[in-house]
């Protein structure tokens, strides 16, 4: 009886072992799981050591750059604005690990006074497919950078175009890549979109005021549309996007009223006095200027 007991036992276990390895090989032939999910390779997202941690894009105004320029050392305009923001973060961080472009573009506004000049929408539309081509080609080889975009006046509509597609969902990078905008005398300014640095102001970018008029401004500004607000804002990036302004700058605090259409439209164009000071004017940001406060601004985004 003893030997008739452990001879059922051994055929039990041996069965339960075969439906075991039944139950395996089943689950082996059709792809099943046999185990815990091992983490494949393909799916973790890495990029070549000599990727920067962030690159830092900078947009100058109109008359500050060119279509040849160097976009790492920029001399198309030697008094060009942006050089007070792209060289200070170019002598603070070695360049593996920050790239710091500037954007080459034509950079013109045909007008009343210089027919021979690229007109504004052309200049502009050029400057984003430039600046979207640089980051998309970066993205492609460099997924695991991050982006900081800053621009003054025509290169600020251009980063503030940009920032607009990435933050509503059409840009060439995820927005989750952006870790700040930084825009000087956007002349797409929009009170209570993106965040305000610096003294009150009480108007609006040039082509929101003017965007009423801008059938009558045509023949000062030959070719400048005056496109109004951004749709959509900056989306997702909102928070992140800060608007600079020097009050009775005619570019960003335009009178909200419509008044004499071709005398603005020429103040736009001239766009000297208030708007051509930012780098010493002290009225803009409370201790500090425009310029200094970006450079500090981006060196916190930089360092964190």
């Amino acid at each position: 009886m003893k030997k008739v007991l452990t001879v059922l036992a051994a055929l039990v276990v041996i069965v339960v072992v075969a439906a075991g390895a039944q139950q395996w090989l089943s689950q082996t032939n059709k792809g099943g799981p046999v185990g815990p999910p091992e983490t494949s390779e393909a799916t973790m997202v890495t990029q070549p050591d000599h990727c920067p941690r962030v690159e830092v894009l900078v947009a100058p105004g109109t008359w500050e750059s060119s279509k040849t320029d160097d976009p790492f050392n920029p001399t198309a305009n030697p008094k060009s604005f942006m050089l007070n923001i792209s060289r200070p973060l170019q002598e603070a961080y070695p360049a593996h690990e920050v790239k710091v472009w500037t954007l080459p573009y034509t950079a013109q506004f045909k007008n009343i006074n210089s027919q021979n000049e690229m007109p504004y929408d052309e200049s502009r539309e050029e400057g984003i497919a430039t600046m979207e081509t640089e980051m998309r080609d970066v993205f492609r080889e460099c997924p695991l950078t991050d982006y900081i975009l800053t621009g003054f006046s025509q290169g600020a509509v251009i980063a503030g175009d940009i920032a607009n597609k990435i933050g509503t969902g059409t840009g060439v990078v995820p927005a989750e890549r952006i870790r700040g905008v930084a825009l000087i005398a956007d002349g797409r300014r929009e009170p209570n979109v993106g965040q305000h640095v610096g003294n009150p102001v009480g108007g609006v970018g040039a082509e929101i005021a003017l965007q009423p008029l801008n059938l009558l401004v045509q023949p000062v500004v030959p070719g400048a549309t005056m496109r109004g607000p951004r749709q959509g804002g900056f989306g997702a990036l909102n928070d992140r996007t800060f608007e600079i302004c020097a009050p009775n700058d005619a570019i960003c605090d335009a009178p909200r009223e419509i008044g004499n259409a071709l005398g603005r439209a020429t103040e736009m164009v001239q766009a000297n006095g208030v708007h051509s000071v930012y780098a010493t004017n002290p009225y803009v940001i409370p201790d500090t200027t425009a310029n200094q406060w970006v450079v500090e601004w981006a060196k916190g985004l930089i360092n964190r």
